[in-house]
């Protein structure tokens, strides 16, 4: 990947509408070589989709919560179950593995804390071998950015 295929995904990260003449004149290329970057760009994954940013409290999801998870055993077994399990869940739009005390990061979205203690009791509970919640209740989002940095 080269400086000019991160100029055509960080356009496209701006705006995923944009038409390929609209993208081939802001990344300085031809129409013809700019579309071919991009498919090959998608057929190689690093383009693994386009989607719609939406704002969650007008869609109904207004509660934005943070969950760390610490597992009670970090065998194969264990990892691969919670691992499965969390991948069903639908209110889970993020989870990370972390270093540190925590082993997950979950991102969560709900329509209330009624939605989310709900959320905990029938679909992270069941899971078993969690040793520890850890719950952060996002108040207010100071920045989110979907536009990657410069990679130089």
């Amino acid at each position: 990947m080269d400086n000019k295929d991160r100029q055509i995904i960080r356009a496209l990260q701006t705006n995923g509408r944009m038409t390929n003449l609209e993208l081939a004149e802001q990344v300085n290329l031809s129409p013809s070589p700019c579309l071919r970057r991009v498919r090959i760009l998608e057929e190689k994954g690093v383009i693994k989709g386009y989607s719609a940013n939406v704002d969650p409290v007008a869609y109904g999801l207004p509660v934005m919560v943070f969950v760390r998870i610490r597992l009670e055993r970090h065998n194969e077994d264990a990892v691969r179950n919670f691992e499965r399990h969390i991948q069903a869940i639908d209110e889970v739009l993020e989870c990370h593995v972390l270093t540190g005390q925590m082993d997950y990061q979950l991102r969560v979205l709900v329509p209330g804390l009624d939605h989310y203690e709900r959320f905990i009791r029938s679909k992270i509970h069941p899971i078993g071998g969690v040793a520890s919640i850890d719950t952060s209740f996002v108040y207010s989002t100071v920045k989110a950015q979907t536009v990657y940095p410069p990679a130089d």
